[in-house]
Order: structure tokens, then sequence, then C-alpha cells
């Protein structure tokens, strides 16, 4: 919401941050979006981090950004998050005690957490790195969940994955053949 506020006031458009918040969530009420919060067991906590918005249906977001490939990474993460809600978990995102984010902290009674990076590629170093390190710290806070990370990748990455963490092609993870399914 931050980004989309900072976008709207530097084209000089008049926006309070409280009519942002209210245009959300009649998007909400529309189901045109939904909103996760951040994990925590602090209510207070939850309420003063921001939400994330995704689309309720990923064709629809070519209407809220006009980037390329950024645009494809947006649909893969909306697409795992209808899908974790198909499942029946209950979906968060998650931001580490080192300030790492996870894309989805998902929850099913019954069943260990799961915690999902989506990424369309690791190929570039940095972009491995980041993932896996904000996997490996949220593994160390949560220790009973199964940290995974999905990516378009057809073929494993090419680096080697830390104990415990686990890679799967979206692809794959989607149809249910994975690890967290």
């Amino acid at each position: 919401m931050k980004k989309l506020y900072d976008s709207l006031r530097s084209q000089g458009v008049p926006v309070s941050k409280d009519t942002l918040y209210e245009y959300l969530d009649h998007l909400e009420d529309a189901f045109l979006i939904r909103t996760i919060t951040m994990h925590s067991h602090s209510e207070r906590q939850r309420m003063a981090n921001p939400r994330k918005a995704y689309p309720i249906d990923p064709g629809l977001i070519p209407l809220f950004t006009r980037l390329g490939r950024e645009h494809e990474g947006r649909a893969l993460e909306t697409v795992v998050l209808l899908e974790l809600e198909r499942r029946g978990y209950t979906v968060d995102w998650l931001r580490t005690s080192d300030g790492w984010e996870v894309d989805f902290f998902a929850e099913r009674p019954g069943e260990a957490p799961l915690l999902l990076q989506v990424s369309l590629d690791t190929a570039e170093a940095g972009t491995w790195d980041r993932e896996i390190r904000a996997l490996e710290d949220a593994r160390n806070a949560h220790p009973e969940a199964e940290p995974i990370l999905l990516t378009l990748d057809p073929d494993p990455p090419r680096q080697e994955l830390p104990t415990g963490v686990y890679w799967a092609p979206a692809s794959w993870w989607l149809l249910g053949s994975s690890a967290g399914e």
C-alpha cells in the first residue's frame, strides 16, 4: 500500500492513506482482491504491518501494474495463494527477525505449517541468495514448518539446497505432486 501511496503522491494525486485503505476494503468487499496479513501471534503487530493485496484472478494484474517481468512473478504468487486457499490453508506473509520476507506462511489444522517462497527463477545469484536466506531464517524461527522454494524452473537449481529446504517446480506443486502436499 505504501508503494501505491508514494506512486500516487509523486504523480501529484492528492490522496490520503486512509482513503486508499477504504478503497482497498471496498475492492475486497467486491471480491476483486484479497489481502493477507503478516504472521504474528500479536494482534497489535498484525495490525501495524501492511496487508499484502492480491487480485482474485491473475488476469486482473495488468489492471494494477504495467511492469513486464514483475507482472509474471506477481501472477505466479497469486496462483500459489489461490491454490493454498483452495487446499484449505490459512495464509499469511512472514517477516523474519532479520527483516527477510517469506511470501507465504500457510497453516492447516493438524499439519506442519508451510513456508513458501515463490520466484520465477533463481538463475541470478542475488535472487537465489535472497530466497534461500529468507527461508532459512524463517525455518530457524519456525522449526516445525516445511520450507519450500517454488519456481517456474523446470529443472532443479544448480546450487545445492540447504538441508531441510525443498525445491519444486511450481507446475508440479500446483498439481499436488511435490513437497508440502
